[in-house]
């Protein structure tokens, strides 16, 4: 305070931390606000679980059908969000000039996806606890290791971000809305979501196998469905695919 009484000001720009925090909570809003998007992360998926729990029409092996459907739709979401949702957005944010905005801002450039993230991983929260009580609700029994799901989740997570950015960050808008909505359809019928893996033929198993839904669901299913320790091969199949992503993105992601 100055002799006179008056307060000083003091200009600059805020916290890094409550930028981020800001910006997180504004793409969050976003997120939610939008229709088509709530539809894509959160409606598909629990409609998909309630159908396929209550009508027999895919073979799911032994057991109740909700207890291999749940990993499955669990791995949806997570796709769902950080992949389809995030690259839909951002691809048109970048065409409409708002990353190039954002880009000049104090907040920096890794600080912005930093908040995209975070935006994602609240967005996913959301989304596994209504799968997880609309499986309850339906009858589902987990076991396993719930530090073996977290990590998944998080492996899963950042695999499709990465890959979701790198979308967004080299095709246009229009072209990833087309390509992000297709890879969701070919994933959500050969990654192993709601009709098992082994039922395609041995050729195409090992090719299917090798993609990070596959990985993601069959990890989950390992887990919360038969009960089994650390899912090394499919942690490995998400952390290369993680390093694949996330790279790639951060080498071609074009801001304008």
């Amino acid at each position: 305070m100055s002799a006179a009484g008056t307060y000083t000001p003091k200009p600059g720009a805020a916290p890094l931390a409550r930028m981020i925090a800001a910006q997180a909570v504004l793409e969050t809003k976003m997120l939610l606000r939008n229709g088509e998007q709530l539809l894509l992360t959160v409606i598909i998926p629990t409609l998909l679980l309630v159908l396929f729990s209550a009508v027999d029409i895919v073979d799911t092996g032994e057991g109740e059908a909700v207890d291999f459907l749940a990993p499955g739709i669990l791995a949806l979401a997570v796709m769902s969000t950080a992949f389809t949702g995030q690259a839909i957005a951002t691809g048109f944010e970048r065409r409409y000039g708002v990353l190039k905005r954002l880009g000049a801002s104090p907040l920096p450039r890794w600080g912005l996806m930093a908040a995209k993230t975070l935006s994602v991983l609240v967005t996913e929260v959301l989304q596994i606890v209504l799968v997880t009580v609309i499986a309850f609700a339906l009858g589902w029994s987990p076991h396993g290791n719930p530090g073996s799901v977290l990590l998944l989740l998080v492996l899963g997570t950042a695999a499709f971000s990465g890959l979701g950015l790198l979308m967004a960050g080299t095709l246009k808008a229009e072209a990833t809305l087309a390509a992000a909505n297709l890879v969701f359809l070919l994933l959500l019928l050969g990654g192993g979501v709601i009709v098992p893996l082994d039922k395609f033929p041995d050729a195409a198993q090992t090719v299917l196998g090798w993609l990070p839904i596959s990985a993601l669901s069959d990890g989950l299913r390992d887990v919360l469905r038969h009960g089994a320790g650390m899912p090394w091969g499919d942690l490995g199949i998400l952390a290369i695919w993680s390093v694949i992503g996330l790279g790639a993105a951060a080498k071609f992601f074009r801001w304008e």
